[in-house]
């Protein structure tokens, strides 16, 4: 009996230290067991191992934020501000080549038949307006020089007597079928005389010289433009027809681009719009300009528009001709934007990084925190930012680094994930 009552007491011992560890309903106090049971549910472990000082993570709403240390932080050149505004454009992508309006090119022709005696030009040679460019020879040269001053005697003899006529007519004792006769023979000749001296002002020759007596025997070819030779289409000792084209001069001075934009982005475009465009044969190319003209009709292969501007900063080295890539800025306007290398994407979002500074310990940290966003315009190498929530008043944002934020990030992840 003895040994059962021993049993007894110690069994109700037990079940008393039971009851006491657990919930008491009074206070709502949490027993050591129940606090073990909850550690349990939840996963945590308190006895985890910290995470490096140079780069760890915490989970931020799905995605880590990292920490750095400042000594990391500086050696990564990380650059931190506030979000800016810059001025980008929307673009409109053309291309097209280098042009000069038709009346900054010629091409030079022989107005009179003959032989070439000499050229004075190469090709690539800076030419003025009348400059002479090459010398023709012919014997309808002489023989125009001479029936010239054939006219022009005959016309000053009937000019003479065209005025005796007119005397005796008005005293009334010249016949008036006479001084008629005269005066139509005298504006005949004097017709005839000005037709020939438009055919040597036309040959570059001075009617002057040649009523001296100071005949040419060759016939200058003279450029109507100042410019360039861009080519040299005969030889000496070559007989060219009249009309037959000799030289073409292009004056670079108004060399343009002449872009072709497509239908489905014309309605974009408007004069005074600024382009900026790079040339395919220069490497490293980066010229400005602005249009000045919209073309009205639609080329048919491909279905596009001419739009031609003027250059800003002219090289020496543009050549009608040469292909271009254009891109025409459509409007602009000042929107949040940072570089490309401050944007990162995850599983098809954008993000960008919040910075905030700790110092804890005497010890400085940098915790960066993605910040999921939109995107609009890029351009140049900047991207609009669209925020989906506003930022904290002066929260600094990262400009740049942003693939080695995520790739710890990622890091970060994976070894939680083990």
């Amino acid at each position: 009996m003895k040994t059962r009552s021993v049993k007894f007491i110690m069994l109700a011992l037990i079940l008393s230290m039971v009851y006491a560890c657990k919930e008491n309903p009074d206070t709502g106090e949490v027993t050591s067991q129940d606090t073990a049971s909850s550690n349990t549910e939840t996963g945590e472990d308190h006895n985890e191992e910290e995470e490096g000082e140079e780069g760890h993570s915490e989970e931020e709403g799905g995605m880590r934020s990292v920490h750095l240390s400042e000594l990391k932080f500086n050696s990564l050149g990380i650059k931190v501000d506030t979000l800016p505004k810059k001025a980008l454009s929307g673009i409109v992508e053309a291309n097209g080549q280098l042009e000069v309006p038709p009346q900054y090119e010629a091409t030079v022709t022989a107005i009179l038949g003959g032989n070439v005696t000499s050229i004075k030009v190469i090709e690539g040679d800076k030419v003025n307006k009348g400059q002479v460019l090459a010398y023709l020879s012919h014997p309808d040269l002489t023989r125009i020089q001479t029936d010239y001053i054939n006219a022009f005697n005959r016309m000053q003899f009937l000019e003479d007597e065209f005025n005796r006529q007119k005397r005796l007519y008005e005293a009334e004792v010249g016949s008036g079928k006479t001084f008629q006769q005269t005066r139509s023979d005298y504006q005949s000749v004097k017709g005839e005389v000005t037709g020939y001296e438009s055919q040597i002002r036309q040959l570059n020759l001075s009617p002057t010289q040649v009523r001296n007596g100071d005949l040419y025997e060759k016939v200058p070819v003279t450029s109507p433009i100042a410019g360039y030779v861009e080519k040299v289409k005969v030889q000496v000792g070559q007989y060219v027809e009249p009309q037959t084209g000799m030289f073409m001069i292009v004056d670079n001075e108004h060399v343009h681009a002449d872009l072709m934009v497509f239908e489905k982005d014309i309605y974009k475009v408007k004069e005074g719009q600024k382009i900026s465009f790079s040339l395919e044969s220069v490497p490293d190319s980066d010229l400005t300009g602005k249009i000045y003209s919209v073309g009205k009709q639609f080329e048919q292969n491909p279905k596009a528009v001419h739009v031609h501007a003027e250059i800003d900063n002219k090289e020496d080295y543009l050549i009608p001709g040469m292909y271009i890539n254009g891109k025409i800025r459509t409007g602009e306007a000042a929107v949040p934007a940072l570089p490309e290398d401050a944007l990162i994407e995850e599983e098809g979002n954008p993000y960008i990084f919040i910075a905030e500074k700790h110092q804890e310990d005497g010890k400085t940290e940098w915790e960066l925190k993605p910040v999921q966003v939109r995107t609009g315009i890029n351009e140049d190498g900047w991207v609009e930012i669209k925020l989906l929530e506003p930022l904290p008043e002066g929260a600094l944002v990262a400009y740049n680094n942003a693939y080695y934020l995520i790739s710890e990030m990622q890091k970060s992840q994976t070894s939680h994930g083990h």
